[in-house]
């Protein structure tokens, strides 16, 4: 079945290779589509398009195939060709003619909008959970490791006194700017394109804002050929929010990799969390954070795809955005499931202690030393060029302690404040309300 269907049949090896992936991929949609086509049928009635008695007996109908989505027994059916398609259908088979009033104002190609932007909704607050699981992670290693000190390189050689509550509390802050960016995306995909059709409005009256309201869309694509440039459009913009998070999540297992390493030595975890060798019995392989940082590589090149598939297509619509989802789908799951094991392993993750008092880390005190004789009257650069002289000649001895009070450094980490910006954040997604509304609909 195919709701575009008239009196011929299309070839076979044809419909195989334009359905694609669609029925696997469209399984996610399913519970959206339905949403969609509750607010819709609301809407309908409304404007008199379905009559009043029949819109309790189609609502039921579409909550009954709700129910069998979130208990795993939903699927589509070999020759019906997308989720659209097999809801309709179903509805159709328990109502009769009633049940081919749903599609009255909409095309599949709003209606595969909404269900993506319903989709993307969820998948971004999923994801937003995931990074605040890790953020309070990293926080809490920060507050528990912050007196723990460690070497701070730059050009991957020693450079300063660091502290592991600083290392934990970068990745931290750095989330926040990653849910600060997940955010806006959330914001611009959480507008209502449902009544655009196939680009170009209806002349039925439809009443957008009815829909807008009952779906927890902060607003409407007004324009309707706007609304469906979005397609892509939309995909873009996450895949900008996925590779960000990617961005932080790969250095993160990056430095984890390096720091795991004998020649640094300075973290290690559990043996259970690592993997051994099949030749060398004293390997223990940091592979989970390896796998992250590949996966988070692979985010890296997301946006590129998605610009590669969609950046030169005219307006409208065209079939070459059914690809997408086979880039979007598959990376929010790695994302997720990176997400989530990271939060995992470091929580059991273990600090060496005593690492600076080993005498090839002496040169971090350096800028310590500079600074200690200006405090007590020197030029900088008088102070410089003496520390300098006592390093060539092997004079520098300095005594081990920094003294750092300053906003955001070693001796003022600031997770009070760092903790209230990502609760600002946070707060702007709304998800309380909208899963209050979602609720209520489909309830």
């Amino acid at each position: 079945m195919k709701l575009w269907q008239k009196d011929y049949t299309v070839d076979q090896e044809i419909d195989r290779f334009t359905v694609g992936r669609d029925r696997e991929l469209d399984l996610e949609l399913a519970r959206y589509d339905i949403q969609g086509s509750l607010a819709h049928i609301e809407m309908l009635t409304s404007i008199g398009l379905i009559e009043k008695e029949e819109l309790p007996q189609l609502a039921a109908a579409l909550k009954a195939i709700y129910q069998e989505v979130l208990a795993g027994k939903f699927t589509i059916e070999d020759g019906i060709e997308d989720v659209h398609s097999q809801v309709e259908m179903l509805l159709t088979e328990r109502l009769g003619e009633m049940g081919k009033k749903i599609h009255s104002g909409r095309s599949r190609n709003d209606q595969v909008l909404v269900d993506l932007r319903l989709y993307f909704r969820a998948e971004m607050a999923a994801i937003a959970e995931g990074i605040s699981e890790l953020f309070q992670t990293l926080q809490s290693l920060s507050q528990q490791y912050q007196h723990r000190l460690m070497p701070g390189y730059t050009h991957l050689q020693v450079g300063m006194v660091s502290s592991f509550g600083l290392w934990f509390g970068a990745y931290a802050e750095s989330l926040t700017d990653d849910l600060q960016l997940l955010q806006s995306v959330f914001k611009i995909n959480n507008q209502n394109p449902l009544g655009s059709a196939a680009g170009y409005g209806s002349s039925f009256p439809l009443n957008r804002k009815l829909t807008t309201e009952l779906l927890a869309f902060d607003d409407l694509n007004y324009n309707v050929v706007h609304a469906q440039l979005g397609r892509g459009k939309t995909e873009h913009f996450l895949a900008f929010a996925l590779a960000g998070i990617g961005h932080t999540l790969g250095k993160l297992a990056m430095d984890t990799v390096l720091f795991m390493n004998q020649n640094f030595g300075f973290i290690s975890f559990p043996d259970e969390l690592t993997t051994g060798s099949s030749i060398m019995p004293h390997k223990k392989n940091p592979d989970v954070f390896e796998l992250i940082r590949g996966r988070c590589n692979q985010l890296q090149s997301l946006p590129a795809q998605v610009s590669q598939l969609t950046g030169n297509l005219p307006g409208g619509y065209h079939r070459d955005f059914q690809l997408l989802k086979e880039m979007i789908f598959p990376a929010i799951e790695s994302l997720k499931d990176s997400l989530a094991i990271a939060s995992y392993a470091l929580q059991q993750i273990r600090i060496k202690d005593n690492i600076l008092d080993d005498d090839k880390y002496i040169y971090l005190y350096s800028v310590e030393e500079v600074n200690r004789l200006v405090l007590s009257g020197m030029p900088f650069r008088d102070a410089y060029k003496e520390v300098g002289r006592q390093i060539e000649s092997g004079d520098f001895n300095p005594p081990r302690e920094v003294q750092h009070t300053h906003e955001g450094s070693i001796g003022n980490l600031n997770h009070r404040e760092v903790n209230a910006k990502w609760e600002r954040i946070w707060a702007g997604f709304g998800f309380a309300e909208i899963e209050d509304k979602i609720s209520q609909l489909v309830s």
